[in-house]
């Protein structure tokens, strides 16, 4: 039987990786990622940063090249493309589908005060209710800055887009976005349930300037012959799937229904619930987005908790106060100290502003050091359990727009490796974490399948997923590990009350 695989594209900000998935088996065959040194990101000017979509196409193509290679396959052996991106950048192109200038990505702030006047002029409360968050610094924001700063350049636009989207039009040569997309640019409206038209007229950007609107999961486009002929691929196989990085780790990981939790705790911290029912948080400290299975006909929303200072303060602590052990004997040594560190408490916010405290900068504090009692076994622990509970501060929030959190699934990869940080996690949340071996790429490829209908859902789709670990909450434990965050909280509290002052 000839081999059968999916084609999964992962276009970040560092890299491009592309993966091959068996069909049948769900094993991922090959997997490559270019460069293999970070990517250069643009600054020209401080707060900026763009790249050239150029070099995630020819990124790509390296990376595809490789591992059909490594593989053996053959173009007519790939029966789907999925492609997950890096969210909330802005692609530029012109009638001809020429890109006009670099793309502004996720992590630029020169649009801060476009969306941060839109959202004055409009109304909080109007933003909120129909957008589910402040313009911000989203892709509609970064557009009003193009056109305000760049007026000819603006004039010659013919489409917007989102990074996965551009990679989409080099495979298929058709402009394309999605719901989910859109809203993750602040450009769709949720109450009525098609594009953001107040927004746009705001800003001065008549509709067409936007891509056509496909389901995220369905045939969306095919590759064409031009780029079947430059890659190896078949001419007509379908693009089936696209989502922003953080719906498609969630979707990487089986997250489609309400309470189901996708989180990731690497140099920074994520934590993505869906939501049932289309809701917001007041005050703005977590996102909401369409979820990857959001469709006029069914609410699902992905809540996305953002925090700065996780992985980057167990680094900091490793490298400055345990330098001469690993990162499996400091959690052995975090281990040897009781719940709540006697006493000793980290406040992780050192790395910038947090959305979850309103922007504030509180920085980051130890708390509660005796020199008589305390030992560097304590700094460890209070560092790991105060990232566990920066987390569930921010999970608070979800809940409170609705979210009932029974269980988390997330990669055994960077803090999720601790065995005292994931005990940690279920014995404050209450909930149940599920540790998977997931890639992003290779989650793109699944995502393809369900929409060329090769997998008849996402069960099925993701049926081969490899559960590594079950964490269930400690019960025996639980009043400690609540009292230890309840005295962290009130540290928070007094933290928060003199950034005000």
């Amino acid at each position: 039987m000839a081999s059968r695989y999916l084609l999964g594209f992962d276009v970040g900000s560092s890299s491009v990786k592309a993966s091959l998935t068996d069909v049948d088996n769900g094993e991922i065959v090959a997997s490559a990622f270019y460069p293999d040194h970070e990517a250069p990101i643009m600054a020209v000017k401080t707060g900026w940063a763009e790249q050239d979509p150029q070099m995630w196409w020819d990124n790509a193509k390296l990376a595809l090249k490789k591992i059909m290679a490594e593989s053996g396959a053959k173009g007519e052996d790939i029966l789907a493309i999925g492609i997950s991106y890096q969210m909330h950048g802005l692609v530029c192109v012109d009638k001809n589908q020429q890109v006009l200038r670099p793309s502004i990505i996720w992590c630029d702030s020169r649009a801060v005060p476009y969306g941060e006047k839109a959202f004055h002029d409009l109304g909080e409360n109007f933003c909120l209710r129909n957008l589910l968050n402040s313009p911000g610094n989203f892709t509609a924001s970064k557009l009003a800055w193009v056109k305000d700063n760049e007026p000819e350049l603006f004039d010659k636009i013919d489409k917007i887009m989102l990074p996965g989207d551009y990679l989409a039009m080099k495979l298929s040569g058709e402009v394309k976005t999605t719901i989910s997309g859109l809203s993750e640019g602040m450009m769709w409206d949720f109450n009525q349930k098609k594009p953001a038209k107040f927004l746009l007229d705001y800003f001065g950007f008549d509709e067409s300037i936007l891509a056509d609107i496909v389901p995220t999961f369905s045939v969306q486009s095919v590759v064409s012959k031009a780029a079947a002929e430059e890659l190896g691929l078949k001419e007509g196989t379908p693009i089936s799937y696209r989502a922003g990085d953080q719906p498609n780790n969630a979707v990487s990981l089986n997250v489609f229904n309400p309470g189901e939790i996708a989180s990731t705790a690497g140099t920074s911290g994520v934590v993505y619930g869906v939501l049932g029912d289309v809701n917001y948080d007041p005050k703005s400290r977590v996102n909401t987005f369409a979820h990857a299975n959001y469709t006029t006909d069914l609410d699902r929303l992905g809540v996305l908790l953002c925090i700065n200072g996780t992985g980057i303060l167990n680094a900091w602590v490793h490298r400055n106060i345990t330098p001469d052990v690993s990162y499996a004997d400091m959690n052995d040594l975090a281990a040897s100290v009781p719940i709540g560190s006697d006493g000793v408490k980290i406040i992780p916010f050192g790395n910038g502003a947090e959305r979850v405290l309103e922007n504030k900068e509180v920085g980051c504090s130890i708390r509660g050091i005796s020199f008589n009692k305390h030992n560097r076994a304590h700094i460890v622990r209070a560092a790991q359990e105060g990232i566990v509970f920066s987390f569930c501060y921010g999970m608070e929030i979800m809940q409170q727009m609705g979210m009932d959190i029974k269980n988390i699934h997330a990669g055994k990869a960077n803090m999720f490796l601790s065995p005292l940080f994931r005990d940690t996690l279920a014995g404050v949340s209450g909930a149940t974490i599920e540790l998977y071996e997931t890639d992003g790429s290779a989650g793109a490829a699944k995502g393809a399948g369900i929409g060329a209908g090769i997998y008849k859902d996402h069960n099925e789709a993701f049926a081969s997923l490899k559960k590594l670990a079950v964490i269930d909450p400690d019960e025996a434990n639980r009043s400690a590990y609540l009292e230890a965050y309840s005295a962290w909280k009130e540290e928070i509290g007094r933290a928060s009350c003199r950034e005000r002052v």
